[in-house]
């Protein structure tokens, strides 16, 4: 071997202890790695066992058929509210978005809007109530109190105290009288009603009261066939009163459990057409009255009378229904076509002025959609999330 050759060997043997030393060097310098006992502060065992163990899932509980039901429900309220939504309750969003700032400014516009409502003076008032003595307590007005705040005082409103309707009298049948002026959907209401019982598995005989109306017979009987009930007619022209009370002696007769009666459309400003809704429950009143074997006098008239109202014309129901009030006695309230108007508020002003509980209201033109009246549902689609509210 050359003296070249061995200072080459030489060289490169130097090179390779040096580079050993730097990586033994930076190892001493570095921690010893932690055991996962260690990282814990568990026992080895438990330890290891944790650091190869997933976390656990959480598992997701199903809905319950009632809890899809309920939120079935609201939807549809949701949509058939949503005119109402865009009107007043949209104008009361616009006004407390941003939390502005209390100022007297501020409560003129929302009693502007509130006495604008279509929601009854009476309503409007406690509504302002309520909306102002929560402004006087701050600053900056919280959308989310207030609207809290009107939650509860509509809730207020519209809890009318009334017994569950009864749809299963000792002796049968169940029999409703509905009333109303013309054209606020009295008939169509009464063959979604029949629908209504017809899907709880009740036997439904409609009665084709309304003998003055051309073609008001035949209109209910396009409503019997498509719901698949009975229906009992009179001849044109007929006394009502008559037709109604052999409607309820058949009903009883044949074992119905439920009867709806139609009525005419009664001008509330005429007295000798209102003393004919009387005489119209004197016979549903003896009807039941020879069903049962008693008295005439131990019977009142029909289980229930319904006053029908049509929403899109606002507080002029509210004017029809006081003075039905004046002069016949009615247990219920119905309110049609909701999904078509700004003025669904009337609602509010009816059952503040009258105390009578609504019992079903119209949102739609399908057959289910007239649905029993739910105070909560009601008030939660008109205010529960009015920044969804549009104009």
């Amino acid at each position: 071997m050359t003296s070249t050759e061995i200072y080459l060997l030489l060289a490169i043997l130097g090179v390779l202890v040096v580079t050993g030393g730097v990586v033994l060097a930076r190892r001493r310098a570095l921690p010893p790695a932690k055991t996962p006992a260690e990282l814990t502060g568990e026992p080895p065992a438990r330890a290891l066992e944790g650091a190869t163990r997933r976390a656990p899932e959480v598992p997701v509980r199903p809905l319950t058929a009632e809890e899809l039901a309920r939120a079935a429900e609201q939807e549809r309220y949701v949509a058939g509210l949503a005119r109402t939504r865009g009107g007043f309750v949209a104008k009361l969003a616009r006004l407390f978005r941003g939390r502005p700032r209390v100022s007297a400014e501020l409560r003129e516009e929302v009693e502007s809007v509130l006495f604008t409502a279509d929601i009854g003076a009476k309503a409007a008032q406690k509504l302002l109530e309520q909306v102002t003595d929560l402004l006087d307590k701050s600053d900056v007005a919280d959308a989310d109190k207030v609207w809290a705040v009107i939650r509860t005082a509509a809730r207020q409103i519209l809890a009318v105290p009334a017994d569950p309707l009864d749809y299963s009298p000792n002796p049968p049948p169940y029999v409703l009288l509905m009333i109303g002026v013309n054209g606020v959907g009295k008939t169509t209401t009464l063959g979604k009603l029949a629908a209504f019982h017809k899907a709880a598995g009740r036997r439904v005989l409609l009665v084709a009261g309304d003998t003055f109306r051309a073609a008001a017979g035949e209109q209910l009987e396009i409503w019997a066939r498509r719901v698949g009930c009975e229906i009992h007619l009179g001849k044109e022209g007929a006394d009502p009163s008559s037709v109604i009370h052999d409607g309820i002696a058949r009903g009883a007769r044949e074992g119905f459990d439920v009867v709806l009666c139609d009525t005419a459309g009664r001008l509330h400003t005429k007295k000798e057409l209102m003393d004919e809704l009387q005489k119209i429950r004197r016979s549903c009143a003896k009807a039941l009255a020879r069903a049962r074997g008693v008295v005439e006098t131990e019977v009142r008239g029909p289980h229930d009378t319904f006053l029908v109202l049509d929403a899109t014309i606002g507080q002029n129901a509210l004017a029809q229904a006081v003075l039905f009030k004046e002069t016949m006695d009615f247990t219920g309230l119905v309110l049609t076509k909701l999904d078509g108007t700004a003025k669904g508020g009337v609602v509010l002003g009816v059952c503040d002025e009258l105390r009578v509980p609504v019992r079903f209201i119209g949102i739609g033109e399908k057959v289910d959609d007239l649905r029993p009246f739910d105070a909560d549902a009601f008030v939660e689609a008109m205010f529960g999330d009015p920044d969804d509210a549009r104009a």
